[in-house]
């Protein structure tokens, strides 16, 4: 049993506890992180042996969410163990993978495996820092190859201030929730929200971020230091895969490695920069032509089959390289653009004859279609979680068919990709989304991923915000979203790319998705294949990104330059009315017998809110009228010196009782029915069932009886 160390350090003032040595031993790496109440535990464990058949590094990252971590039992009376992930633990899943995945080797083969398990969670400290942190430290003192720490910050600001790692409540304050992983000056992700802030304030976020991330890197490696194992070695095999009889020596292959890459290179500029290649189709020909003309060089030199197999392995590497070369060192794209233009750009609204709202967005060969459905206030969509619960009205779901990319595969339940994509053009548009009390209506947004080559999600960022303005929701401005990338080398050197595709997306690349109004930034999120970006590349892509963004709110302005006035006429109406919040028991009546009775008569949805808002949704104007005539009926009220035709149902020695209407009586007394003379007996002038006149001329307000005259009449 190995032995328990403990670690502390302020971060933010507050205390962050790391502990090793105490649970989950038979992991290559774990620790349990603690900062607050908030705790979690990240295990990491790589299989010794390489993965057979696979061209990628097969990276896995789970985090997973416990409802005992926030003292809670699951909702549901039927299934109560946790099931599939939540689409926000798939989320922070992904933040965390894409800080830690390029500090592998990406050439290693072996699966390598972290585990994020939130054991405790307070009200205040999110568990997606520290489950940075966690996976981060359990890594790093691991066996396990890997070239960190890193650590996880989030940044707001509250009226001007900064403010590291804010709470739950302060992040409501927030003008910017900006959470990033980090090295000791470099930034490898970034996941970020923000009410239209500029591009300076974010660069300083940044930098004040990073200055503080400083300290939990140092911290991490002093922990490595005490506990740490030593790294293993991966063994690479130049000859693998390769028969008994066909196998050669590493200098062997290497010579042949080098001789098809010389082969490649001298082809490039006849096949692929002799003139642009505007389309991904042209593209993809002309790399299947070089790969041919590779093949048939390596034939020429008699190499046996599996022997051009593993050279083969190599071509994608070699073209990305070049290309990247070539942007660098002559500014040349391979379709032909400047480093800094976007490719060509169309729109169209009212594309779909029954839906609330639609549009198609193009921008080179990635299209998306957006649409709109407009619910009713109850069509929230309710979020159960560890800690709080609530609901949401605006929702953005993202699809991304197999055939938008030209191929064919099986449909499967919606993906991690898809989840992150959807809820980064969420985010984007939240912050323009008009207020409940303004536009009760529950929102939900479709894009429909039909082609893609490069950053569908920031395409469907544009895609719906002409989407919703064709559905006449008053979004306060439009949204637009690109994708900045870079070229960069081994030397520092790099360039910035806008609106990035295919080729553009190698090693040395990033993808940097910038989204907001005119105004400022609304949405960020980005992941990278070098070692991290540097403040100087940050600036430089946050201005470059401000400047297409403000090209494609040009567009979306030329197509649909503000929200239509009118809704759909397919879409539902609501109207609201406000009732005395003691009259909701009346309308709801026993066992919801009465307000089930209205929905079902007139086929309308009917939303109560506590404080008397009553909000009722329908598609016909006839089942609205109806609707709103029997809660009018059911929840009106006295109004003093009014005059209504009530119904006598009991006689009194002292007076008469007088519905007024259903639910609703008071009291004639018998000095208040006639003027004439002095009644001694009520039954002279009154019966039961009688239809009668009556002025309502005192309203208690401690228990609000209602007095009732006839003779004031």
């Amino acid at each position: 049993m190995a032995k328990v160390e403990t670690f502390e350090t302020e971060f933010a003032g507050k205390k962050l506890i790391i502990k090793t040595g105490n649970l989950a031993q038979q992991a290559n790496g774990s620790c349990t992180v603690q900062y607050g109440d908030t705790m979690v535990l990240a295990t990491a464990v790589i299989n010794l042996e390489p993965k057979e058949g696979t061209d990628y590094f097969p990276l896995m990252v789970e985090y997973s969410e416990k409802m005992y971590a926030g003292g809670r039992i699951k909702g549901s009376r039927f299934i109560k163990r946790e099931t599939r992930p939540s689409d926000e633990a798939i989320l922070v899943a992904r933040m965390i993978d894409r800080g830690l995945r390029p500090l592998f080797d990406q050439s290693m083969r072996n699966d390598v495996q972290v585990v994020i398990t939130v054991l405790s969670v307070d009200a205040e400290n999110d568990p997606d820092i520290p489950a940075v942190i966690a996976a981060s430290c359990a890594l790093h003192i691991s066996d396990i190859p890997f070239n960190g720490p890193v650590t996880g910050i989030r940044v707001g600001q509250i009226n001007g201030e900064w403010v590291i790692n804010p709470t739950f409540m302060a992040r409501e304050k927030s003008v910017l929730d900006l959470a990033f992983t980090a090295g000791e000056d470099k930034v490898l992700m970034v996941e970020a929200g923000a009410q239209e802030v500029d591009e300076k304030t974010i660069r300083d976020a940044f930098e004040f971020g990073l200055k503080h991330g400083r300290k939990i890197v140092k911290f991490l490696n002093e922990i490595r230091e005490k506990v740490g194992k030593e790294k293993i070695a991966i063994a690479k095999k130049a000859e693998e895969d390769l028969d008994e009889n066909q196998k050669m020596s590493a200098a062997e292959f290497e010579k042949l490695q080098t001789e098809g890459r010389d082969f490649i290179i001298s082809k490039l500029d006849e096949y692929l920069f002799n003139i642009p290649k505007g389309s991904k189709k042209e593209r993809k020909q002309t790399l299947h032509i070089l790969q041919d003309k590779l093949e048939e060089f390596l034939v020429g030199k008699q190499v046996s089959k599996d022997k051009r197999k593993k050279i083969m392995e190599l071509f994608s590497a070699i073209v990305e390289e070049q290309i990247t070369k070539a942007i660098l060192e002559k500014k040349k794209r391979i379709d032909g653009r400047p480093l800094d233009a976007l490719r060509p750009i169309s729109c169209e609204v009212g594309v779909l004859p029954r839906t609330h709202g639609s549009a198609i967005f193009n921008r080179g060969e990635t299209q998306v279609l957006s649409t709109i459905t407009l619910g009713a206030p109850g069509d929230e969509q309710t979020i159960e979680g560890m800690g709080a619960s609530g609901k949401k009205r605006f929702m953005h779901h993202y699809n991304f068919p197999p055939y938008s990319t030209g191929e064919a595969a099986p449909f499967r339940s919606t993906g991690r990709r898809e989840i992150g994509h959807g809820a980064l053009a969420e985010k984007a548009l939240l912050p323009v989304i008009p207020a409940r009390e303004d536009f009760p209506y529950t929102i939900r947004v479709v894009s429909e991923v039909l082609s893609s080559n490069g950053s569908s999600s920031m395409a469907s960022t544009c895609g719906s915000t002409l989407a919703l303005m064709d559905a006449g929701v008053p979004i306060k401005k439009p949204v637009a979203g690109i994708a900045i990338g870079i070229a960069s080398n081994e030397k520092g050197e790099f360039e910035i790319l806008t609106d990035i595709q295919d080729l553009e997306d190698g090693e040395g690349g990033m993808d940097f998705k910038i989204a907001g109004t005119r105004d400022g930034i609304t949405a960020i999120q980005m992941d990278t294949k070098t070692d991290g970006l540097n403040l100087k590349i940050i600036e430089k892509a946050l201005a470059q990104g401000k400047s297409a963004r403000i090209s494609l709110l040009d567009e979306i302005a030329k197509t649909i330059p503000e929200p239509r006035k009118e809704l759909s006429q397919f879409a539902p109406r609501i109207e609201m009315v406000r009732i005395n919040p003691e009259k909701i028991r009346d309308l709801i009546g026993p066992g919801g017998k009465v307000i089930n009775a209205i929905i079902d008569e007139t086929g309308v949805a009917i939303d109560i809110e506590d404080d008397g808002l009553v909000m009722i949704t329908s598609v016909s104007p006839d089942g609205m009228k109806k609707a709103l005539e029997k809660i009018a009926a059911i929840t009106r009220e006295a109004e003093l010196g009014q005059i209504y035709v009530g119904t006598v149902t009991r006689l009194l020695e002292c007076g008469a009782i007088v519905e007024i209407f259903p639910g609703t009586d008071g009291m004639v007394h018998i000095s208040e029915i006639t003027d004439k003379e002095r009644v001694n007996d009520i039954r002279k002038y009154l019966k039961e069932g009688q239809q009668v006149k009556v002025k309502v001329i005192r309203i208690d307000a401690e228990n609000g009886k209602i007095g009732l005259s006839m003779k004031r009449i």
